[in-house]
């Protein structure tokens, strides 16, 4: 790795303050927070930052619904998040909202800047409107058959098979989703951002930005269509940020949302004076940036927000990574079938650094979807996680504590072998860089898989029945605990909890990326506790019963 230290701003999509943190989501926060605490381990300088998506018309209505105020609503929500997110293990650097007045400061200065600069216009539109409850409808409270693949029951902004960016008028057979109804058509002025005149200089980025090719071709058949006109403006009612100077008119959520990650890193810059928001977010910031996104929302990401922030005289993001989607068991989740798992469901039933580990195991850097099989999770943990590499301590820590006073012997009696834990270094420092989490783990498990041979083979359980081999023992025990350490080091932005505990029991405060490479000799160790527990088949089938209650 290079030795410089980079300055990395990191950001995951914000979470729709109007529900409950899914499984699906979590594919998303922690791969980001594996990589985070991958740079932070090899010593960079990286923020990581998200916030609550609190804005939009389903929380307004969602808020109406219980009888309560939309902050109200989403304060609490936010919180029972930020809740989930720790129980995982993520850890941000700041977590905020868009509910904010860092937000409607940044939003209102985007929106003069693109104004001073032509990129935004005014023109009246017909919209969809819900006589029945007396409001416009937003895109996606409408919905009917998708017009190019002709999917029935498609959200009237994007078709969520295809991909096809559509709007309530191209619809076929649009419906209400307020009130079962078929909206009519009425007038209103809108502000729209000239997407259409950034075409060249959204793939000047896309080249600059190393995109996924499969990310690539998406985008080439989106400019080959056409690029529209954003509407960027709501009527009221709505819950956000009135447009400065207008009366009833208000940004729409995919606006200040984005802007949402600039808010909360300038919430933290508020926090630590040390942080400067402007060499993160300048025109010619050479610090990196990049956005961890789902499939879903590419169009919004790689379109409309790189050519946004240029347009206002801000950076683009360095690079913007999507993932795909999670299937339980080979299909969509489903509540019916107990396979739609909210993370507080499972954080009640399983030990979140299984799915870290499971998931891990299971992500590339492409949007392929991503398939939680409860059989397979379960195996894979309780062979590889459990089996494998707790298994390493497990079977050498007891010699140490009991045996030779808790001390580590000063001496590797194969160097050469751990030279092979040693050299791996920059082989899975790589895979995890670019995002390849299945190819590290498959690494550390084949790496796992040679220290539990060197212990099979000279069998320290035999040799301490013989007073003379004693201090074999203590060597061979000595190798095994460093090729483990090495392991869990390696492992540690997976598995931090598990890492925690081992820095513990090798009486370490912190470690950086490079000490896997360094044995550990002549130390005293702390008592050896069991790191982890095997999945229980039981607890899995307990998962599956409690999402049936949902």
């Amino acid at each position: 790795m290079n030795d410089k230290k980079r300055k990395i701003l990191v950001t995951s999509a914000l979470p729709y303050a109007n529900g409950p943190i899914h499984l699906g989501h979590m594919v998303e926060y922690l791969q980001t927070d594996i990589w985070v605490r991958f740079q932070k381990l090899n010593g960079n300088d990286c923020k990581y930052v998200c916030a609550s998506d609190a804005h939009g018309t389903p929380i307004m209505l969602k808020a109406r619904e219980l009888g309560i105020t939309p902050e109200d609503l989403t304060q609490k929500i936010s919180a029972d998040f930020i809740c989930d997110f720790s129980e995982f293990g993520v850890e941000f650097d700041n977590y905020y909202t868009t509910h904010s007045i860092e937000n409607e400061e940044l939003v209102s200065e985007i929106f003069s800047n693109l104004q001073k600069s032509d990129e935004i216009y005014t023109k009246k539109i017909e919209q969809s409107y819900d006589e029945k409850e007396g409001m416009f409808l937003p895109d996606r409270f409408v919905r009917g058959t998708c017009p190019r693949c002709k999917t029935e029951d498609q959200p009237g902004d994007a078709c969520e098979i295809c991909g096809t960016t559509n709007t309530p008028e191209t619809l076929i057979n649009p419906i209400s989703v307020l009130s079962k109804t078929t909206p009519t058509k009425r007038k209103s002025e809108h502000y729209f951002f000239r997407l259409s005149a950034h075409k060249k200089r959204i793939q000047e980025w896309m080249r600059s930005a190393t995109l996924d090719k499969n990310i690539t071709s998406k985008l080439n058949e989106w400019f080959d269509a056409g690029l529209n006109d954003w509407d960027i403006s709501r009527d009221e009612p709505y819950f956000g940020f009135k447009i400065p100077g207008t009366k009833n008119k208000y940004f729409y959520v995919w606006l200040d949302a984005p802007i949402g990650y600039m808010a909360s890193f300038k919430n933290l810059c508020n926090k630590d004076k040390s942080i400067d928001f402007n060499e993160y977010w300048n025109a010619d910031s050479t610090t990196e940036l990049y956005h961890f996104i789902g499939k879903d929302i590419m169009y919004f990401h790689m379109l409309f927000w790189p050519a946004v922030l240029k347009g206002a005289g801000f950076r683009a993001p360095s690079s913007i990574f999507a993932h795909g989607f999670l299937t339980v068991n080979g299909k969509k989740m489903s509540k019916s079938r107990g396979t739609f798992i909210k993370a507080r469901t499972y954080l009640d039933n399983l030990n979140p650094e299984y799915l870290r580990y499971y998931y891990a195991a299971k992500l590339g850097s492409s949007i392929e979807d991503l398939d939680l099989n409860l059989e397979d999770f379960a195996a894979r943990v309780n062979s590889d996680l459990v089996g494998k590499l707790i298994n390493i301590a497990s079977r050498c820590a007891g010699f140490i504590n009991k045996e030779f006073q808790n001390k580590l012997s000063s001496s590797l009696p194969d160097l050469d072998l751990f030279s092979k834990f040693s050299d791996s270094s920059d082989e899975i420092s790589q895979y995890f860089e670019s995002r390849e989490y299945s190819k590290a783990i498959r690494k550390i498990m084949l790496l796992a898989d040679l220290a539990n041979r060197y212990i099979d083979t000279n069998k320290p359980w035999v040799l301490i029945k013989d007073e003379e081999n004693k201090i074999k023992v203590q060597e061979i025990c000595t190798q095994g605990l460093n090729m483990f350490r090495s392991l869990i080091i390696y492992l540690s932005p997976v598995n931090p909890m598990i890492a925690k505990k081992s820095k513990e029991f090798f009486n370490e405060k912190n470690w950086q990326w490079s000490d896997a490479s360094t044995p550990l000799l002549n130390k005293e160790l702390a008592k050896f506790s069991p790191l982890l527990t095997r999945v229980d088949h039981k607890q899995v089938n307990s998962l599956i019963d409690k999402s049936n209650d949902i």
